[in-house]
């Protein structure tokens, strides 16, 4: 859900746009210049140069890490994966898993002598095993489909996890039973009655169901431990004497069109027998029983059918009673959590004011923060986000980085905090990047303070006037950070401030803060926005006369609302918006979930309500030249709601031009080389409309 839930410019489909296309390739290849040293600009070719770290896992003695590196490679314009070993003493790291496939997800056996992982070495993606006393790795499984979800049991001679059950489609009638040999006929019908059957980033799903399966640590069979017709997902959790694991699930019998309901179920390992721990309305999940089996930490709250709620933390007994929340007081959601060593405490993952931090949370509630500057929520822009483990003896592995700098494997041990990767050293060594800072501003609505970020074109000069974006976040119930950004840098490279900033909505601020859009969205949001870029010309960094604006999936919504309401932008560029709400709701991957939750009902409830809501209202008001962007498959707003817009912006006179994504789903940044297109083509829409330029002017100013 929205919610919580690289080729070059040729790559793009440009639709009547032969100059943009131009003017695209000549931008991207000026900025590709040959100067060298600490002054040579950021450009779409060193997208490939990018690695970040990703999913640290700790060794229980706290002695090694194992981590994955993302590796953006030239030849199959893609991300890889891989695994590293790291020695937390002497910081000396060696390659683990990855050489002939990807490999991920590493996940260490109790005793510390093994540690399984996934690959897709030998063209499918399995299970394995390697002993780190001999380096050899055994494969443990022919799987149809990817296991995910990996659990060591506390024995270490077995291995949970789960994986998708294929099922059969539903038929109705057949094809004629006639055809002639080497006849050539059209494909069968596809017949679905699944309430969701596509998912974005995955397209058509395949009939099935995710189950439980534990396998033998040394390899053997398989066994299948839960069946029915309902997705039993993870994380998994095992009983310290490993008769039981803990999962969650939405077992009822309306579960297709109840997206947020779940509860925390047990197995019996042995009778296979379940047992229900959790009842209330509203999503209980990721279990987690503590080191001594007492108890079983979950994150979870209730059900109000609003849009936003803060994740809270509870505990209760491995039977299920005595449950109780330790976060009531606390106006935070937790990300992540993992029990300590002693039973007596929990470190959770949460965001505060755009960083992304650790806490120890006593069982008593009492809060402590242990860990600052946690980052990792991806390279394109400026999310907050990253993993952590803990060892038994409180040494803390986490993802760390900073506005100019990716996420990276850092260690807390004791009360020193250190780096132990350096993968973008030469990268940063021989590229200017832009500087970023904070700024804030009391919203013009009501006088909520709105936080921003400021990424500065390298060497700016203080005091000049630099064109702006004001470029916004999805979610909308996300936040932007001082966290390392490819579209920020590339755009800061170009001569442009990029201001990111954290209207209301977005998270990090307290749950009223992220409230405030319940049912109403978009609306003060956009005086929020407007606010910030007010403060970025009073602090005399933007050029009030060439203000653009952008943003992605929610920030798209923004950016066709914002386009509607006012005409001081000199060109905008929609990516992956949502412009009709009553088409989202009915043909996006959550069809259970945007209407009821976001707009307050069905859309045939209460069609006025979905219309006033909707960007594609105000397009009687939009004089505005607007790029739009979407990725050719993406199934969480849908291709449809782009051309949506483009269609009426052409029919409206509107300057316009649709950029569509080949192969790309809802993260139309997935490939470097499209990636750096994208960051490309907008900047070019945005320098075809840098002069004065007045609507009838066709020539948009060029």
């Amino acid at each position: 859900m929205l919610k919580s839930l690289f080729a070059a410019v040729s790559a793009l489909s440009l639709i009547a746009a032969p100059a943009l296309f131009a003017q695209a390739q000549s931008n991207a290849a000026s900025k590709a210049s040959d100067r060298t040293g600490p002054d040579r600009a950021f450009t779409g070719k060193d997208l490939f140069d990018l690695a970040h770290a990703t999913d640290p896992q700790i060794s229980p003695d706290g002695t090694v890490i194992a981590y994955v590196r993302r590796q953006n490679d030239v030849m199959t314009d893609s991300a890889i994966s891989s695994i590293w070993t790291i020695d937390v003493d002497s910081g000396e790291q060696r390659p683990f898993a990855g050489r002939d496939g990807g490999a991920f997800s590493p996940r260490w056996s109790p005793d510390g002598s093994r540690i399984a992982y996934v690959s897709t070495e030998g063209g499918s993606t399995q299970l394995w095993v390697k002993w780190l006393d001999s380096a050899e790795a055994v494969r443990l499984t022919g799987l149809p489909n990817s296991p995910s979800s990996i659990a060591w049991s506390p024995d270490g001679r077995s291995i949970a996890y789960t994986m998708l059950v294929e099922d059969a489609a539903p038929s109705l009638g057949s094809a004629p039973g006639n055809r002639p040999e080497r006849a050539e006929w059209a494909d069968p019908l596809q017949i679905t009655d699944l309430v969701n059957f596509r998912a974005d980033g995955e397209g058509e799903l395949t009939p099935g169901f995710e189950k439980i399966f534990v396998i033998p640590a040394i390899g053997g069979a398989a066994r299948q431990l839960t069946f029915g017709e309902y997705h039993d997902g993870g994380p998994l959790s095992w009983s310290p004497d490993a008769s039981t694991i803990y999962f969650n699930a939405n077992r009822n019998p309306d579960w297709q069109i109840d997206p947020v309901e779940g509860d925390i179920w047990a197995l019996d390992v042995a009778s296979l027998a379940l047992t229900r721990l959790t009842s209330r309305d509203g999503p209980d999940f990721g279990a987690q029983v503590s080191p001594d089996g007492r108890h079983i930490a979950y994150v979870g709250f209730d059900d109000a059918g609003r849009a936003y709620e803060n994740t809270e933390l509870y505990v209760m007994d491995a039977d299920g009673e005595g449950r109780r929340i330790l976060t009531d007081n606390w106006d935070f959601s937790v990300a992540a959590f993992e029990w300590d060593a002693d039973s007596r405490g929990i470190y959770v993952q949460y965001d505060e004011r755009g960083e992304t931090r650790i806490a120890r949370i006593a069982l008593n509630g009492s809060v402590d923060t242990v860990v600052e500057g946690v980052s990792g929520g991806g390279l394109d822009r400026p999310y907050t986000g990253g993993s952590f483990s803990v060892a038994d003896n409180d040494t803390i592995v986490f993802t760390g980085g900073t506005a100019t700098r990716p996420p990276e494997v850092k260690v807390r041990d004791g009360s020193d905090t250190r780096y132990l990767t350096n993968l973008n050293s030469s990268l940063l060594a021989t590229n200017a990047l832009g500087e970023v800072r904070a700024i804030s501003v009391p919203s013009s609505f009501d006088g909520k303070e709105i936080q921003g970020w400021l990424t500065l074109p390298p060497g700016y000069s203080e005091g000049t006037r630099v064109p702006l974006i004001l470029e916004i976040h999805g979610g909308p119930f996300a936040a932007y950070g001082p966290h390392f950004s490819t579209d920020n840098q590339l755009y800061a490279a170009a001569g442009y401030a990029v201001l990111s900033a954290n209207p209301r909505g977005s998270t990090s601020y307290g749950e009223d803060f992220a409230q405030a859009i319940d049912k109403a969205y978009p609306s003060q949001d956009y005086d929020d926005l407007m606010s910030i870029v007010d403060r970025a010309i009073e602090l005399g960094v933007a050029d009030p006369d060439r203000l653009f604006v952008t943003g992605g999936s929610g920030g798209g919504v923004l950016t066709s609302w914002i386009v509607g309401k006012t005409n001081r932008f000199r060109a905008a560029a929609t990516q992956k918006p949502v412009i009709n709400w009553t088409t989202q709701a009915l043909t996006a991957d959550g069809t259970g979930y945007f209407g009821l939750y976001w707009v307050g009902s069905r859309p045939w409830e209460n069609p006025q309500k979905f219309w006033d809501q909707s960007p594609l209202s105000l397009i009687g008001n939009v004089e505005t030249p607007t790029l739009v962007v979407v990725g050719a498959e993406d199934y969480r707003t849908p291709v449809s709601e782009a051309v949506q817009y483009y269609s009426a912006l052409q029919l409206a006179g509107v300057p316009t031009t649709l950029v569509r994504v080949p192969g790309a789903s809802h993260a139309i940044t997935a490939r470097p080389s499209q990636s750096a297109a994208k960051a490309s083509a907008i900047l070019a829409w945005f320098e075809r409309y840098a002069e004065s330029w007045e609507p009838g002017d066709e020539d948009g100013g060029s």
